[in-house]
This record gives C-alpha cells, sequence and structure tokens, in this order.
C-alpha cells in the first residue's frame, strides 16, 4: 500500500520524521488552540482492520463476540479522553488502482493456499505470521462501529483521498491509518495505527515536513517523488530504468544506507536539482521518460491533490506566449511613424522585432504590422511553428488571442490551435461563459457556426447550444430542413444519432429503433477535477461524497461533470448515494451507478472440488438483485444489462471481470419498484418488501415457515435453506452443527468463546465457516436492496455466528453426538433446535431436497463425497425448481454465455479474451 519503498526507507533511513506522541495531549492542546471545538481523528478503517482484529482464532471463520468486543474498547478509550473518531471505509475501486487490487487477490490466493496445506499437514491454526483476515470484517465492522455510535462513512473511491480531505477540511487532529500516501497527502497531521499503544494512547507521528527537509524537496514535489518511486496508480517498474539513471549520476551515495534507500534519495535529488530548473518552463513529458504512460503519470500527480490545492508541476504557462525575461531589449525607428520604439530579439530567428508595452501587464510584447491598417498588432510565438502569429485582446479575460484573416470578410478573426492537427481554427466567443468556441464555416449559410471536437473521429462537428443546460450540444444537418439538429452518441455504434426534444421533460432523446431510449446521463452526480491540472490529459476526477449529508461536504462541488449510470432514475440514484456514503448498505449503489462490484478473497481450499466457491453459491441471489435493481430486460422497452464482477475463486485469473446478467424473479404479485420498496412508508409496504428478500433468495414458498421463526434466528434459517438447497454436499450433521453453534452462542459471555479450546483444526469447517459468513454479507446485499425488511442486526455475525463454536459443534457432530450434547444439555435449546431444524428441512423437502446424513450418505453414494462429484452444486439444470443457474463446476474462466441464467465471461467479440 502507499508509495513503493517509502515505509522502509522512513524506518532505516530517516527514523529522526517519526515522533512519539500522545493523544490525550494533543487533544488537550487542541481544546487549548480552539476553545469549543472537539479534537477529531479521522480514522482510515481499511488500515486498521489487522490492528483492531485481536482474538487469538482466526481460521475458523472470524471470533465475532471478541472482536466486537475489542472495537468497542477502543472506541471507549478515545471518547474517555475526549476525542471524536471518524471511520472511512473504501467504498468502491479505483480503475486506476484494478490492477494492483488484483495483483493483491492473486497474492492473497497463495497465501490461502499455504494456510490450507499448513492445515492439512498439522491439524492446527498457522502462527500469527501466516494471519488472514476473516471473511467480511470490513463489512462488519463497519455495521458494528455504527451500533457503537460511531460516524461511519462509506467513499465513493479510495477512502484515502476522502480521509485526506475530510481531515484538512475539518481541521482535524490527524488521520490515523497505516499507509504512506498520507505522508504524501499536505493534509493533517499522520499517525501510525501500528504503533498505537491504547492503554497509554501512545504512537508515532510521521512528519512530512522533516522528510522533505531530509530529501531536500518541499511539500508540492512529494506527489511527483510518490509516482516516480511507484504507488497503486503507477506499476513500480515504469521508471525502474530512469531511477537507476539517478542513482548513477547521484553523488552523494550513502554507503550505510541500502539500495532502495539511496534510490529514494537520488530521484528526490534529481527532482530538487534538475527539474526544479525547469519548473514552470517545460512540461514534465519534456523532462521526464514518459512516453505513452503520460496520462496516467499525471493522473497520478492528481490523485494527491485536494480541493484547493495545485501542483507547480502542471505546466501553467499560457500556450502561445513568449517571455522576455532573457531577450536582449533595443530601441529602433519605425519606419510608418518614424518614432523610435523599443526593439527585442527574437529567441528563434535572432532577428530584431519590435514591441510595445502590454497595458495589462505592463511588460514588453512583440509586435508586427497589420498589411491593412498598417498598425502594430501584438503577436506570440506560435510553438508549433515557432513563427511569429498575430493576437488580438480578448475584451473578457483580457488575455492575447491568435487571429487570421478572414478570405471573405479581410478582417481578423480569433483562432485557436488544434490540438489533434496542430492547425489554427476560428473561434467565437460564448456570451455564456464568455470564452472562445471553435467554429466552422456552416456551407448553406457561409457563416461561422461553433464547433466541438467529436471524441471518436476526433474532428470537429457543429454544435448549438442548448436552451435549458447552456451548453454546447453537438448537432447534424437534417437532410429534409436543411436545418441542424442536435445530436448525442449511441453507446453501441459509439456514432453520433439525432436528438429530438421530448416536450415534457425538455431533455433529448435518441431514436435508433421505433422507441424512443432516454440517455441515463446525471446531473446528480458531480465529480470535484483537481486544480491546476492539464485538461489534456483528461484525469479522472475523484469524486465527492453526497452534498446533502451535511458532514460529507468535502468539496466545493466546482466543475461539474456528467457521470453515466445504470439507473436513470436520479431521486432512486439519490437515496441509494445517500446509504453508500453513510454505510447503510451493502453494494447497492456500485451496482447502481457503476455496474461494477468486487469481492476479495475468502479462505477456501482450492483443492477440495466438493464444496463449491462461495463466488458461485450465491451469485444467483446477486443475479436476482441486479433484476431487482436494474430490470432484466424482459419488458422489451430496454436492453438486458450486464453487471461486472471481480469476484475471487479458484482458477480465476481476473484478467477480465465475469460479466453476470439479471435472472428472473419470481415474487408473488410481481416484482415491486424501487420507489415503491424504498421510498413508500404506508403499514402493507413492509411486506412486500419481506417478498422481494425471499424472492432474491428463491424462497416465496416458505415465507409463513421463516415468519414464525424467532429473531434472531429467523435470516440464519433463510440462509441455511438456501445453502442446503444449493449445495447437496452438505449434509445433516452440518446442519446440526450450524443451528446448534447459534443457539449455545446465545447464552455465552465473551471470556467463555476466547476459552474455547479445539481438539484440532477441520479444513472442510474452516471453508464452511468462511462459506456462511459469505452469505451474511449477502443477506446485507439483499436486505439493503429490498427497502431493509428485516433488522440488519438480526445478521450481524456476533449474534448468530462463532467461528470456534462452530468449529467445535462441527468436529462433535462428526463424532456422532447427540442433539442433546451439541445443546449442552439445555431443555430450552432443544426445542428451539428441533423447531428450526424442522423449518429448513421442511424447506428443503419443497425444494426436492432431502437433507440425508453423511454416515447414510457414505453407505448409499459411495464416491459422491470425492473431488469429482457432480451433483455438488443443485443450481445445475434439473436439481433447481425452476431450472435456472448454472453448475457452480461449469461457471470457471472461459466459459461463453450460459442460459438460462444468462451470465458469462467476455467474450472476443467484445474486445476481451475468454
Amino acid at each position: 500500500m502507499g508509495v513503493r519503498g517509502l515505509q522502509g526507507f522512513v524506518g532505516s533511513t530517516c527514523p529522526h520524521i517519526c515522533t512519539v506522541v500522545n493523544f490525550k495531549e494533543l487533544a488537550e492542546r487542541h481544546r487549548n488552540k480552539h476553545p469549543g471545538g472537539t479534537p477529531t481523528i479521522v480514522v482510515d478503517a481499511m488500515c486498521c482492520l489487522r490492528y483492531w482484529y485481536t482474538p487469538e482464532s482466526w481460521i475458523c471463520g472470524g471470533q465475532w463476540r471478541e472482536y466486537f468486543s475489542a472495537l468497542r474498547d477502543f472506541v471507549k478509550t478515545f471518547t474517555a479522553v475526549g476525542i471524536k473518531l471518524v471511520f472511512f471505509f473504501d467504498g468502491m475501486v479505483e480503475q486506476a488502482k484494478r490492477d494492483e487490487w488484483v495483483k493483491r487477490r492473486l497474492k492473497n490466493n497463495r497465501e490461502i493456499s499455504r494456510i490450507f496445506h499448513y492445515i492439512k499437514s498439522h491439524k492446527e491454526q498457522p502462527g500469527r505470521n501466516m494471519f488472514f483476515i476473516p471473511s467480511g470484517l470490513a463489512i462488519f465492522t463497519r455495521f458494528a462501529l455504527k451500533t457503537l455510535g460511531q460516524e461511519t462513512l462509506c467513499s465513493l473511491q479510495e477512502a484515502d483521498y476522502e480521509v485526506a480531505s475530510y481531515g484538512l477540511q475539518n481541521n482535524c487532529l490527524g488521520v490515523l491509518g497505516e499507509d504512506t500516501d498520507y505522508l504524501i497527502y499536505d493534509t493533517c497531521p499522520y499517525f501510525s495505527i501500528g504503533d498505537l499503544c491504547l492503554e497509554s494512547l501512545n504512537t508515532v507521528m510521521l512528519c512530512r515536513e522533516k522528510l522533505c527537509e531530509s530529501l531536500g524537496i518541499s511539500l508540492a514535489d512529494l506527489p511527483l517523488l510518490a509516482c516516480l518511486l511507484g504507488n497503486d496508480i503507477i506499476p513500480e517498474g515504469m521508471f525502474e530504468s530512469f531511477r537507476y539513471k539517478c542513482l548513477s549520476s547521484y553523488t552523494s551515495v550513502k554507503e550505510n544506507f541500502d539500495k532502495k534507500g539511496n534510490i529514494i534519495l537520488a530521484v528526490a535529488d534529481h527532482i530538487s536539482k534538475v527539474l526544479r530548473l525547469h519548473q514552470g518552463e517545460k512540461k514534465l513529458e519534456e523532462m521526464l521518460p514518459l512516453g505513452p504512460n503520460k496520462a496516467l503519470f499525471y493522473k497520478g500527480v492528481a490523485s494527491y491533490l485536494l480541493p484547493g490545492q495545485i501542483s507547480p508541476w502542471f505546466f501553467q504557462k499560457p500556450k502561445g506566449l513568449i517571455t522576455l525575461d532573457k531577450q536582449v531589449v533595443s530601441m529602433n525607428s519605425d519606419p510608418e511613424s518614424e518614432q523610435e520604439v523599443p526593439m527585442c530579439t527574437d529567441p528563434e530567428s535572432k532577428q530584431g522585432v519590435p514591441m510595445c508595452t502590454d497595458p495589462e501587464s505592463k511588460q514588453g510584447v512583440p509586435v508586427c504590422t497589420d498589411p491593412e491598417s498598417k498598425q502594430g498588432v501584438l503577436m506570440c510565438t506560435d510553438p508549433e511553428s515557432k513563427q511569429g502569429v498575430p493576437v488580438c485582446t480578448d475584451p473578457e479575460c483580457k488575455q492575447g488571442v491568435l487571429v487570421c484573416t478572414d478570405p471573405e470578410s479581410k478582417q481578423g478573426v480569433p483562432v485557436c490551435t488544434d490540438p489533434e492537427s496542430k492547425q489554427g481554427v476560428p473561434i467565437c466567443i460564448d456570451q455564456e461563459s464568455k470564452q472562445g468556441v471553435p467554429m466552422c464555416t456552416d456551407p448553406e449559410s457561409k457563416q461561422g457556426v461553433p464547433m466541438c471536437t467529436d471524441p471518436e473521429s476526433k474532428q470537429g462537428v457543429p454544435m448549438c447550444t442548448d436552451p435549458e443546460s447552456k451548453q454546447g450540444v453537438p448537432m447534424c444537418t437534417d437532410p429534409e430542413s436543411k436545418q441542424g439538429v442536435p445530436m448525442c452518441i449511441d453507446p453501441e455504434s459509439k456514432q453520433g444519432v439525432p436528438v429530438c426534444i421530448d416536450p415534457e421533460s425538455k431533455q433529448g432523446v435518441h431514436s435508433k429503433s421505433k422507441q424512443e431510449v432516454p440517455m441515463c446521463t446525471h446531473t446528480e452526480i458531480k465529480q470535484k477535477l483537481p486544480l491546476g491540472a492539464d485538461p489534456e490529459f483528461e484525469l479522472e476526477a475523484p469524486m465527492c461524497t453526497d452534498p446533502a449529508v451535511k458532514q460529507q461536504d468535502l468539496m466545493n462541488m466546482e466543475p461539474e461533470v456528467k457521470q453515466v449510470t445504470m439507473v436513470s432514475d436520479p431521486e432512486i440514484l439519490k437515496v441509494a448515494r445517500a446509504q453508500h456514503v453513510q454505510a447503510e448498505s451493502y453494494l447497492v449503489y456500485n451496482i447502481m451507478s457503476s455496474g461494477e462490484i468486487e469481492c476479495s478473497n475468502t479462505l477456501e481450499d482450492a483443492l477440495d472440488q466438493a464444496l463449491p466457491s462461495q463466488a458461485f453459491v450465491y451469485r444467483p441471489v446477486r443475479q436476482r438483485v441486479y433484476s431487482l435493481l436494474l430490470g432484466d430486460g424482459r419488458d422489451g422497452t430496454s436492453t438486458c444489462p450486464t453487471v461486472k464482477e471481480w469476484f475471487v475463486y479458484s482458477g480465476n485469473p481476473l484478467r477480465h471481470p465475469d460479466l453476470v446478467r439479471p435472472l428472473q424473479m419470481n415474487i408473488p404479485g410481481g416484482t415491486p419498484n424501487l420507489k415503491l420498496l424504498w421510498l413508500n412508508q404506508e403499514p402493507g409496504i413492509q411486506g412486500r418488501r419481506l417478498d422481494a428478500l425471499l424472492g432474491c433468495f428463491d424462497l416465496s414458498s416458505s415465507r409463513e415457515e421463516l415468519q414464525a421463526v424467532e429473531n434472531p434466528f429467523k435470516a440464519l434459517c433463510c440462509l441455511l435453506i438456501y445453502l442446503f438447497v444449493q449445495v447437496d454436499t452438505l449434509c445433516l450433521e452440518d446442519l446440526h452443527a450450524f443451528i446448534a453453534q447459534a443457539l449455545c452462542l446465545q447464552g455465552k459471555s465473551t471470556v467463555q468463546l476466547a476459552d474455547l479450546q479445539l481438539d484440532y483444526i477441520d479444513p472442510r469447517a474452516v471453508q464452511l465457516g468462511s462459506l456462511l459468513v459469505r452469505g451474511l454479507t449477502t443477506l446485507v446485499l439483499v436486505n439493503s436492496a429490498c427497502g431493509f425488511p428485516w433488522r440488519m442486526s438480526d445478521f450481524m455475525p456476533w449474534n448468530v455466528f462463532d467461528g470456534k463454536l462452530f468449529h467445535q459443534k462441527y468436529l462433535q457432530a462428526e463424532k456422532g453426538y447427540t442433539v442433546e450434547a451439541l445443546v449442552e444439555q439445555n431443555r430450552s435449546r432443544l426445542t428451539k433446535f428441533h423447531t428450526l431444524k424442522s423449518v429448513v428441512c421442511k424447506a428443503c423437502v419443497k425444494e426436492n431436497r432431502r437433507i440425508i446424513s453423511r454416515q447414510l450418505w457414505r453407505s448409499h453414494q459411495p464416491g459422491r463425497w470425492g473431488r469429482q462429484g457432480s451433483g455438488s452444486h443443485r443450481t445445475s439444470s434439473g436439481y433447481s425448481r425452476a431450472g435456472q443457474g448454472q453448475h457452480w463446476r461449469d461457471q470457471g474462466p472461459g466459459n461463453r454465455q450460459y442460459e438460462p441464467d444468462h451470465w458469462r465471461r467476455h467474450s472476443s467479440s467484445s474486445g476481451w479474451s475468454n
């Protein structure tokens, strides 16, 4: 995470930038300096998960009660000294960081493989050096902190940018995390979570000013240094040869420093002694070997610029103007006016050029003589041809504008340089923005018409002004009326399509077919471009959070950038966005906005093919959620949407996402719309929400039985029914273990759970524990999408699951323990056990799934428990009641579109390889 090699460099080469501080003392100083203010620490929660997870056992699916207790102690400690905590979680993976995300997931796969190898060899949990955080830890930590009354926020991009922005704009005490990117951001102080002693509240503060002093650079140089060293956006190997060139020319190599340390010193030295000489005069690509990576590099530098900040490394000098700093100024006689005029030397031609004083800047500016008026006209140097070009003064911006002579009127016309053709293009002044707009000549009227650049063809296209938005819209000529007609870009053909104006909405709709399809572009989603960024590089702007949420008003929404979303209803999208930001939902906004989701690694044994990956087990549920949120395209008014899934499972190289289509839902009374589920507060709507939830699990037929189950076991029973219908290698002993641990959990203290001792660790039980926890995260998704028919607390793992307790019950059931022994001879638990078991078994029978004992299975079905068992996933055609779904063994990489569940890998026709 963060800048490559910087963490080690700080520890070994620059330890003096690390200072031990005490949070209690810092809070006192803050209160004295800001009376009435509350000392606030903004926490990068994703960096803290390993620190927070203190339970000794981590292999069995998670010690959630113990973990919740540890979080509560953490919060209490800071609250006791008057410090407010604000927690940020990653809400999505930015495209620029996808490669790094994939790289880490594949690395985690190798770690998990070693963990299972160790378990099989030693029948015990590996040491902390092989620690792997339990599945779903980040998701459930959000809800745990909200339960503890903490302000918990979910980012609309990588969390580190929003953490740094929040800390800067809210005058926070500091950022608490473990990411060297916080040494690069120019924000509040950065504190290490790894060095925090909770008892004393001592930790280490890393000072970016001291780092700059050690490196001989300024704070504004840190983003450039980070990108040259490599970070989550810039691959480490991109500038490897450049760094070694810096090292070879570096004259102050420290023999006692390691190689990486000397490289960082050498690159910093190159920035301070070589690059800074030309800062503001040359672009970075003229000073660095950026090559084809120019846009990515600029994006990397800009990613560190917080709202209101600029980088001196972005070329700010106006194009086409020459400076007179180093020119020799002399006097000469003007032959027309017979007056002495100042002269300057053109650096290209080495000849004298007359000049006059610019009234705005008070500096000398070269002039030439207009052949028509015989008067002096200001000129500048064209950067392409290196020749003098006349300019006129724009009355609005008071800056010089290039001019050319109109062959029709013989008058000077302002021009700008086309970045593609490098040629001058006439411009006119937009009355709304007061800025120059390129124009072309209408062949019909012979008059100038404003134009814009088509992103596909890179050619000029005439445009007109939208009366509603006051913005330019591309247009084409109607062959019938010979008049200009607005057009939009068809996403399928990438070509311009004429647009007609809907008299009701006043918005454009294009009609590629007989049906008019409205565009799904929204101005609700606004993005913030870093100030000072060169627009030539089309930097991907960081998104800010919901302006409706006061505490999340992180940025002044300056430039408005339209974002195409999967859902066209702005009201619904706004609700989804607000719930996402407030960490109240899971994945819903990602699906509706970008149509792309991801799920990290799960403790699954790649060599045990008798149990399917959780990615496949819960895929039909996700497909029905997609249908609920996006539609399934069966109404004929729209195409069937596709969601990109980046899910980690054995054999998936993660080169491309899986393209997954919605699965039609079977809900009594039809599928309700989102406005009904999310916004309608009438009493009867809660029942419709429950219908939708059960419909996502395809368990509408079990509604009455589940309604009779008490909380918090209702959600657990729903999940168990789904699991046992889907995976037919699950047996009666597994069901007994799941139910018994949930019942026994209710009567155990955190200390009792921590003291549990296991005879040994079973690899199958490890995977089953992770499978159930991933099911609980799926319940969070479904409950969010359906408008929260159930309380979230009912499927929080600290209420229904404990890893060690489940493992204990699993081992006992395997040994043939009676049900009475499994529930620890408690009569009340025994009654509930039989009730819950009956609900699950009856529901499974309705789905043609009879749960039998493993002993019975082994005697009657030899071989079915082997690796190549063919019937282990109930969604395969012929097993599922609706015949929908696909056998999990057939869902691996390389498979093409499958009917009827409509999911497929990227096909070669779409530009992706299988």
